[in-house]
């Protein structure tokens, strides 16, 4: 029998104790979303919270938003198959947020009010720019959004022990609608409360798996990575760089692309921007990002230990024979923990971290659905469409329906791409991020001469560019992994396009700027300028 047989039979023998988890902690979240609704009032309240959180809890909630099924699964399943290469994901990660924290917390909190296009358009025409906006905004968030809702349709279905793709369709279905009812009934209250609520549940069980692993080793670190080593079949190569990324030249460009996109979409990533417009002051963002990048960095200190962990006690061949991209590394390492498939602790630990799973995927998608929601009530229709004459009122009530329509897009695209690499989803929104949104803020922030002309250029410029490149890269075509196997229309030789099209973003809004004949206003710019670094006249 192979382990993917032993893991679906452990899960249906254990039918019950797992959908008893999935449905505690659904039941507990829904609670807390309908508290929250019942003190949400107006546009501030719905949008950013009442902008009441302490600097821990919006660290927690933070950290919540930002540590992904990716974070989880994949990181853990990429240090188990490639060891150190893997493990440059989590720094990519980590580090990305230092850049948050320098460049973009305090202005951005002092400087908007609800969304990233507050800031941009602050100095700016506003139709133009918060359309480019919202537009970028929505379309990261639907990238995002899909491979979220795609890897929770995967592992629900492994877990239930179904095959099939019913059974994930109508997972995939049921997590929409969950995130739709978390934005249109809790706004940003009742998501926070979740998304903080999801990063205790996964630092704790990130945290009982790592002293379980470590303790197979007398918690000896070098002891667990020379039995990775030796398990991987590759020997020392297993922990220096260049097992999946040092090959040829092009990977190693690749491996570059990718860390760049990882370390600057961060911080154009808009579910995360939002996050510091719900503290009262811009000293509690800073604060609140400083509790983030320490949270965030336990948890991926940990992955080393899951990661390693799983390719000592499991062995490569063991977790791609569950899953080629070792997606399922870390719920069969928790099987093995608890005594293995088909042992009563073993299906525990297995419920266990799988719900931990499904809250990080279900904590996620509410936040990027009310980011999304939100840029489109706020940017699109009542800046837009309404031109500024939409109530408090009717403002609130279009986040709502956009959030489900949003929603309904998400399960209508995420049922056609349940084959679809979603690594590459996660890598093209971080792209995304960082080449159309990151260069407009840091423009907007910090160049006086920045004008409309330069925030449209840039944006679009970056939008267009990176969604382009991975049309025509491996990712899509060329490969027998690629999402079209069948078709070679590809001509880009990278998979993820930061390297070209973060640049082009940069690049784009400094010529347009430069060509345009518009004059930026000076003392527009002196404000945002005040208000930025000193939160004077802030919110």
């Amino acid at each position: 029998m192979t382990t993917t047989q032993l893991l679906a039979s452990s899960a249906t023998e254990h039918r019950g104790l797992t959908i008893g988890l999935f449905g505690l902690f659904v039941l507990a979240t829904l609670g807390i979303t309908v508290w929250a609704g019942r003190q949400t009032n107006g546009a501030s309240d719905f949008y950013a919270g009442g902008r009441g959180f302490t600097g821990f809890q919006n660290g927690l909630a933070i950290s919540g938003d930002y540590m992904s099924a990716a974070s989880f699964l994949g990181i853990a399943g990429a240090i188990a198959l490639y060891g150190y290469d893997g493990f440059l994901y989590s720094v990519g990660f980590l580090v990305a947020w230092l850049v948050a924290l320098l460049l973009i917390a305090e202005p951005l909190r002092n400087s908007g009010r609800f969304t990233m296009a507050d800031v941009l358009a602050f100095r700016m025409r506003q139709r133009p720019v918060r359309t480019a906006a919202g537009i970028s905004t929505i379309v990261v968030s639907i990238f995002y959004l899909l491979a979220q809702m795609v890897g929770a349709g995967s592992l629900v279905a492994l877990l239930l022990g179904v095959s099939g793709d019913s059974a994930k369709r109508w997972t995939i279905v049921a997590v929409g609608a969950l995130m739709v009812v978390y934005v249109v009934i809790g706004g940003m209250k009742g998501t926070t409360w979740v998304q903080i609520v999801k990063a205790v549940l996964l630092i704790a069980g990130a945290g009982l798996m790592t002293v379980l692993v470590l303790a197979k080793y007398h918690f000896n670190l070098s002891s667990m990575l020379g039995a990775a080593a030796d398990a991987g079949g590759k020997g020392s190569a297993f922990l220096e760089p260049g097992l999946k990324y040092g090959a040829t030249g092009t990977s190693k460009l690749d491996f570059l692309s990718l860390g760049i996109a990882l370390v600057l979409g961060t911080a154009g990533l808009p579910h995360i921007l939002v996050r510091f417009y719900t503290v009262p002051t811009a000293r509690v963002a800073r604060k609140s990002v400083l509790w983030a990048i320490g949270i965030i960095g336990g948890f991926y200190l940990m992955t080393l230990a899951l990661g390693f962990g799983a390719a000592a006690l499991l062995g490569p061949k063991t977790i791609k024979a569950s899953n080629a991209a070792g997606n399922t590394a870390a719920p069969l390492l928790a099987e093995y923990l608890g005594g293995g498939a088909g042992s009563t602790g073993g299906a525990i630990m297995l419920a266990v971290i799988s719900a931990v799973a499904f809250a990080t995927i279900l904590a996620v998608v509410a936040g990027l659905t009310l980011a999304s929601s939100a840029s489109f009530a706020h940017d699109l229709y009542a800046n837009v469409i309404r031109r500024g004459r939409a109530s408090e009122r009717e403002e609130v009530r279009s986040a709502k329906w956009a959030a489900v329509g949003i929603g309904a897009v998400a399960i209508v695209l995420s049922l056609f791409a349940g084959k679809l690499n979603t690594a590459a989803l996660v890598a093209l929104a971080f792209a995304v991020a960082a080449s159309a949104n990151l260069p407009t803020l840091l423009y907007s922030l910090f160049w006086k001469r920045f004008n409309t002309a330069g925030a449209v250029a840039s944006v679009y410029a970056g939008l267009i560019s990176s969604v382009l490149l991975v049309v025509f890269s491996t990712v899509v075509s060329g490969k027998p992994t690629s999402l079209l196997p069948h078709s070679d229309f590809h001509w880009f030789p990278l998979e993820n396009p930061g390297l070209v099209s973060i640049p082009i973003g940069f690049l784009a809004g400094a010529i347009a700027t430069l060509l345009s004949r518009e004059k930026a206003d000076p003392a527009k710019y002196a404000e945002l300028e005040v208000r930025s670094l000193t939160g004077l006249g802030a919110h």
